[in-house]
Parts: structure tokens; C-alpha cells; sequence
């Protein structure tokens, strides 16, 4: 068993058009670390010195690694990555 990861429209250039991939881990870093070597490129759009982008929104299972921990929050197997875009705007 592994970790699911749900991949947004924008990303999906760098999974081949995959929708969800699954990977491994102990971490979200982790995770995404070992996604980054099957589909390069991904973590810097995921990530960058800081930490995890400003306007890139990680849940764990419906909940927002930001309140739980942010890249150093724990996954196991059978856990659910869903990466969103944050989007803004509307009419003005």
C-alpha cells in the first residue's frame, strides 16, 4: 500500500496527465521528495526555501498540513495527499 497524491490540472504536465500518483514516506517532505524523483521538477513547484508555497494548499486526509505540522507533518499508508492551487480573483 502507499500514499495517494491528488494532483491538480496545473501540475499534471509533470505526472504524465496522472490525476493521482501514489508515493512514499514518513514525512510530506518525504513524500514529496520521493515524488521529485519519479517526476521531476514537481518539488519546486510544491516547495521552495521557505517551506511549502505561499499559494500551493497541501491537505492530509481533508486537513491543511499548514495547522499540522507543514512539511514535517507525518503520513502513513492508505493516507489521502490532495494538492490544491489556492486561486484568487473575481469580478471587480
Amino acid at each position: 500500500m502507499a500514499i495517494e497524491v491528488r494532483i491538480p490540472t496545473i501540475l499534471r504536465t509533470y505526472t504524465g496527465g496522472a490525476k493521482a500518483v501514489e508515493g512514499s514516506g514518513a514525512t510530506i517532505a518525504e513524500l514529496i521528495g520521493d515524488l521529485d524523483t519519479r517526476y521531476g521538477g514537481l518539488r519546486d513547484r510544491l516547495q521552495d526555501e521557505a517551506g511549502l508555497r505561499r499559494f500551493v494548499n497541501v491537505y492530509l486526509n481533508d486537513e491543511d498540513v499548514r495547522f499540522l505540522g507543514g512539511l514535517e507533518t507525518p503520513v502513513k499508508d492508505g493516507d489521502t495527499v490532495t494538492v490544491l492551487p489556492a486561486v484568487a480573483g473575481g469580478a471587480g
